[in-house]
């Protein structure tokens, strides 16, 4: 069966007169199997983010007539999720790469403008509540905030000569501070950190760190890999555990923590422009930093619109670029409350 493909004018785009929109792509002209194997979502979701996004999209410009919320919608979802050159899905849509360029421009700068409405921590006391017995019920660890970890995503080698953004891989990258809830929904967000900062060091220079040290310690704590240091509102694992309870232990904290490792793997999984095995993110350090922090409001916008975001993991081209073996830095206060935590409920 032939699908229909929107051509747009690019001529009128640039010169036709009066301001309008370039309103020839309706969601109506495709079905909805098109939507979900193009674009990865759909039509719900699509028509969500058009009422969300549009009125941000359809702000006065310069150019006489300028491209729909809809379309620009659309080939940012195409670009996103493909992992294709603005290019191929520009000609996907029936857009010039100019035009392609500025509507995955203008839609990720929409998206990371509401960035702190769709990931954050639970303010109301039932939430908080709500989300430690949501992780206590997946392996018995009490008092769970979320499961923290960084992940890499590899960008082009910026122009300047910055060897901070090579990895220990020799790859460029950007290293993204990730906290999760057991459904996999982002609570927290850090995408501009360059590749070769270490997990503990981006952890310790980030607003994070500022929230648990002054406020949220009091609530319970995270859950992070032997990548970070051990403290009072940080568990990590016994690195070396001599004792049952310990083993128990560090079982539970594994189970626990998988959780990030899948919501790492669906993220690379749905948006494909993340997933350095196709391709890198051909874009300077700040803007793939908002393509990245975009790409997680939407995982976040679809877990709310209940979509499934699990997939099955297979290969897994995942950047693992910390060095687990060094022995953890202990802080006296957060050892106690770590045996403390292990002999109440371990035992």
């Amino acid at each position: 069966m032939a699908v229909p493909i929107t051509i747009l004018d690019c001529d009128l785009l640039l010169y036709g007169r009066g301001h309008r929109t370039l309103d020839r792509f309706r969601l109506d002209d495709v079905s909805d199997e098109y939507l979900v194997t193009t674009y990865g979502f759909p039509r719900p979701f699509i028509d969500y983010l058009v009422e969300l996004l549009g009125a941000s999209l359809s702000r006065p410009t310069q150019r006489s007539r300028a491209i729909s919320p809809e379309t620009q919608i659309m080939a940012a979802l195409g670009f996103y999720t493909s992992g294709s050159f603005q290019t191929r899905m520009g000609d996907t849509i029936g857009i010039s790469q100019a035009s392609m360029s500025r509507c995955v421009t203008n839609v990720t700068e929409a998206l990371v403008e509401r960035a702190s409405q769709f990931i954050c921590f639970p303010q109301e006391e039932a939430a908080v509540q709500k989300l430690k017995d949501d992780f206590y019920c997946m392996a018995g660890v009490p008092g769970v905030l979320g499961v923290i970890d960084c992940m890499h995503i590899t960008i082009k080698a910026p122009n300047a000569e910055d060897l901070s953004y090579v990895n220990r891989k020799g790859l460029h990258s950007l290293n993204c501070l990730l906290v999760c809830d057991t459904q996999g929904a982002l609570l927290w967000a850090e995408t501009h950190r360059p590749g070769s900062a270490q997990d503990n060091l981006l952890l310790h220079q980030s607003d994070l760190f500022c929230l648990f040290e002054t406020k949220m310690h009091k609530d319970g704590w995270m859950l992070g890999d032997s990548a970070f240091h051990l403290r009072p509102w940080l568990m990590t694992p016994v690195q070396i555990p001599e004792s049952p309870q310990e083993y128990r232990y560090n079982m539970a904290h594994s189970a626990t923590h998988n959780v990030m490792e899948r919501t790492q793997q669906a993220l690379r999984h749905r948006f494909r422009c993340l997933d350095g095995s196709r391709a890198t993110l051909q874009y300077s350090p700040e803007k793939s930093a908002q393509i990245i922090l975009a790409c997680c409001i939407l995982h976040n916008i679809a877990l709310q619109h209940g979509l499934d975001i699990w997939c099955d993991p297979g290969p897994s081209s995942m950047e693992t670029e910390e060095d687990c073996s060094n022995m953890e830095a202990v802080e006296t206060e957060a050892y106690r409350m770590r045996q403390e935590l292990i002999l109440n409920h371990f035992s």
